[in-house]
């Protein structure tokens, strides 16, 4: 018996890993984190299996559930939305399981920054530009944040922001930020990436603001960075012609010389 923690990927029900549907299909009993888990994922689950929309739940009775089927010998399918590596309150779960000897598994799904920057069809680490993305927030009602974690000292850095559950403090993001990339910095919301119906604003990071309304809420991400609105990038020297690599070997002399051969792709 497991308790399968499944990440059900940003909203498109094909967005979700063949694993995650195979675990849900092969599981008697489904929790699903019904305020962003689409419903439509709940028809891979098995014939007769218990359904439970966990949304209204506390984690103490999430957790007598997942005792409940434990005794019983039953799999679970623990389904959160995105990638559960990040914001899912998956860590608690975890530690009153490890209390419980209760053993569980992970499966990760498409998390939502991802997502976004696929709506918005941007790499979001460009040569010369940006390499790191920092997935952050402004603190909430649930959790606060650490002293050191503020948007000013991540954009410091330079690095592209994908600023999450933050959409109702988008003035204040604005404020933090223009100090350090400027007002004209290229900048998105992405709104419910992947759903049917998704929104995408685009503009200046001082612009947003004011091409927002009271419409979006929670599930908006905002990025912010270069990146976004860069077309003069270097090009990588992965693919470069001249670029001595393991799969292209340029000369006899290079260390890489054998490699293609003995993997058969010379």
């Amino acid at each position: 018996m497991t308790i399968h923690f499944i990440g059900a990927g940003p909203g498109a029900p094909d967005l979700l890993t063949l694993r995650g549907r195979d675990l849900i299909a092969s599981s008697p009993v489904c929790l699903y984190a019904g305020s962003l888990v689409p419903e439509q994922l709940l028809e891979h689950c098995p014939p007769g299996a218990r359904i439970v929309n966990t949304a209204p739940l506390s984690l103490d009775e999430i957790v007598a559930e997942m005792r409940s089927a434990h005794a019983a010998g039953l799999d679970v399918a623990r389904l959160h939305s995105g990638d559960l590596s990040v914001w899912s309150a998956m860590g608690e779960q975890l530690r009153r399981l490890r209390q419980l000897a209760i053993p569980y598994a992970i499966t990760p799904g498409v998390p939502s920054f991802a997502a976004a920057a696929a709506s918005l069809g941007q790499e979001l680490t460009l040569p010369g530009v940006a390499q790191s993305v920092v997935l952050t927030r402004t603190p909430g009602r649930a959790s606060a944040m650490p002293d050191g974690e503020t948007l000013a000292n991540f954009a410091r850095s330079g690095a592209t922001l994908a600023i999450h559950l933050s959409i109702h403090h988008l003035d204040q993001v604005v404020e933090d930020l223009v100090p350090f990339y400027g007002a004209d910095c290229p900048a998105a919301i992405v709104w419910r990436a992947s759903w049917p119906d998704e929104r995408v604003i685009r503009g200046s990071l001082a612009s947003l603001a004011a091409q927002v309304d009271g419409s979006l809420q929670r599930t908006a991400l905002i990025l912010v960075g270069p990146v976004l609105g860069s077309e003069d990038f270097e090009e990588s020297s992965l693919y470069s012609v001249g670029y001595d690599r393991r799969f292209r070997p340029q000369s006899a002399d290079s260390p890489f010389a054998g490699f293609a051969d003995e993997r058969g792709e010379a």
